[in-house]
């Protein structure tokens, strides 16, 4: 047998926030006495805020929770408070139902009953396990190879990629860097070789003061750009590299594609700029505000044949507008805008606030619009609400947050990335919103907001405040996440960090694989009998 343990956690001031601490927390044993975190600690399931008439919303937490039991399943049943944690309901509790407490249906408050409760849940072993495997952060457990490989040429070499495989049954196919060196004839025609597995890893932080970063890639180059701190996010400046360590070279070179203009009223707030291809054309989304703070998303295309480079080789930047003609927003303020495609149909999302630092304040939420690939900057249809943050780890830390948006469209699945929380603080979390390709995603019944962050600032140790990330696919199609977060010490603010995202055996894109974690040093060095008729380059041992 395996057990379940349930309870809320203590606040760790700015690091755990109460917000945060205030939700469900699953700890595992296999003898019943000692127990280990599940999630890295970092809560599971949490409340949703209630949304006033005036359109605000009521943050809530949740405390006391216990397993329950149902018939057919199990249940989590938890007491739901206000932001002062005080009861709001005591006829009532908040309720998830759940067959192995890794997928949960959510009910919200109902009638309280006398169920039969537990703090201590006792399972099956094989259940326990998949819990754990499930909740514990993604690791390479091997590296396999053929015992032996034949080959005409040491050219061939290239072609051999070591299978890593990993804590939940997935795999990555890796390049392996060989040491022709290291060759030794074991008789005639048949050689031991040496090599190590190649993963690329990225120092953190990887660019110091560039938040919301990007990652892309056009006509044979690499391109970075970002929101930059270290110029009080004035300004829009490119990086271009033959490669993608080079974008972060010491000495690597930045472009001024678009700076601050009174004339044409860009002034401040040069936010989240992203490159994307819409319609064959280079276009940069990036939000942008004047005289007067209020940032609005704006569009500029890349005149054909233009070098990114190039500011003369921009278009004039233009605000995003509805489709009947008018702006975005007229009481708000709009920006994050990002673009994606899937089933041969374009669409825009955005973040869209009202009432920002008021008591009418609505918090930053996600819409959605069709979009035409001739004119992207005028919406092909209404916008539509797509999310609020309406679960605690959204909306705590002084922030009310859902923005950051960026799509990762795999084969019938959309993976809409978007952050919540502390915008700049430490509690900066990732979380996905999910539907699938052939539906309308227009309609917001289509999507499913996953309740658990899958990037925070549990994920990667040195990383704190995780979040407004992009995806990139890189030469050989293996797909990277960039972000920002801060480093522990509090020695720099927001910094761009790097690492690859797995594709786990139930098809989520894992978001937290730090690079020791993807494959760990000792795990790289592996060795191989090759059988080949001609000799490798070099001096060889008989």
């Amino acid at each position: 047998m395996a057990y379940l343990k349930i309870a809320v956690r203590e606040p760790e001031g700015e690091y755990y926030p109460k917000a945060l601490a205030d939700s469900v927390h699953l700890y595992y044993s296999e003898d019943g006495s000692s127990f280990e975190p599940l999630n890295q600690n970092y809560g599971i399931l949490f409340a949703r805020a209630q949304i006033r008439e005036n359109n605000t919303l009521e943050v809530r937490g949740l405390t006391d929770p216990v397993f329950v039991e149902l018939e057919g399943g199990y249940g989590i049943a938890a007491e739901c408070v206000d932001g002062a944690g005080n009861r709001v309901a005591p006829d009532q509790v908040l309720l998830w139902t759940t067959e192995d407490f890794i997928r949960f249906r959510e009910h919200g408050l109902v009638e309280r009953k006398p169920w039969n409760c537990f703090r201590v849940l006792e399972i099956s072993r094989e259940l326990g396990e998949e819990i754990r495997r499930t909740w514990t952060p993604l690791h390479a457990v091997s590296v396999k190879l053929p015992d032996e490989i034949r080959i005409s040429s040491w050219e061939e070499l290239e072609q051999i990629r070591a299978r890593v495989c990993y804590s939940d049954g997935s795999a990555d196919e890796k390049r392996i860097c060989w040491s022709r060196d290291s060759a030794v004839q074991e008789q005639d025609g048949i050689w031991r070789l040496e090599g190590r597995v190649d993963r690329p890893a990225f120092r953190f932080p990887l660019a110091g003061g560039y938040a919301d970063p990007v990652v892309f890639r056009w006509q044979g180059a690499w391109y970075f750009v970002s929101t930059d701190d270290n110029r009080n996010d004035i300004g829009i400046r490119v990086r271009k590299a033959d490669r993608v360590e080079g974008l972060f070279a010491e000495d690597v070179k930045e472009y001024c594609i678009l700076d601050r203009d009174e004339g044409r009223d860009l002034i401040q707030t040069f936010w989240a700029p992203e490159f994307h291809v819409i319609g064959g054309a280079v276009y940069l989304l990036f939000a942008v505000g004047g005289k007067v703070w209020s940032p609005q998303a704006h569009m500029m295309k890349l005149k054909e044949g233009g070098s990114i480079i190039c500011r003369e080789d921009w278009e004039e930047p233009v605000r995003v507008r509805r489709k009947d003609g008018g702006f975005l927003a007229e009481d708000g303020i709009t920006l994050d805008m990002t673009y994606f495609s899937a089933a041969g149909k374009p669409w825009l999302v955005w973040s869209y606030r009202r009432g920002i630092g008021t008591k009418e304040d609505t918090g930053s939420m996600l819409y959605i619009a069709p979009a035409d690939d001739e004119r992207p900057w005028q919406l092909a249809g209404e916008p539509v609400l797509l999310s609020r943050p309406l679960y605690a780890w959204e909306n705590q830390g002084g922030t009310i947050n859902n923005e950051g948006p960026y799509a990762l469209v795999l084969e019938d699945r959309v993976w809409l990335a978007f952050s919540g929380g502390d915008a700049c603080g430490w509690s900066y979390a990732v979380g996905y919103l999910t539907a699938d390709v052939g539906t309308d995603l227009s309609d917001p019944a289509n999507w499913r907001k996953t309740p658990t962050p899958a990037l925070s600032h549990y994920s990667v140790e040195e990383t704190l405040g995780a979040g407004h990330n992009s995806f990139f696919r890189d030469e050989e199609g293996k797909i990277w996440i960039a972000y920002h977060g801060q480093k522990r010490d509090g020695s720099w603010g927001r910094c761009t960090a790097m690492h690859r995202v797995q594709i786990n055996k139930a098809g989520f894109p894992v978001l937290n694989l730090c690079a020791e974690r993807d494959l760990p040093e000792h795990m790289r060095r592996v060795e191989i009998k090759v059988c080949c008729p001609c000799p490798p380059d070099g001096n060889i041992e008989t």
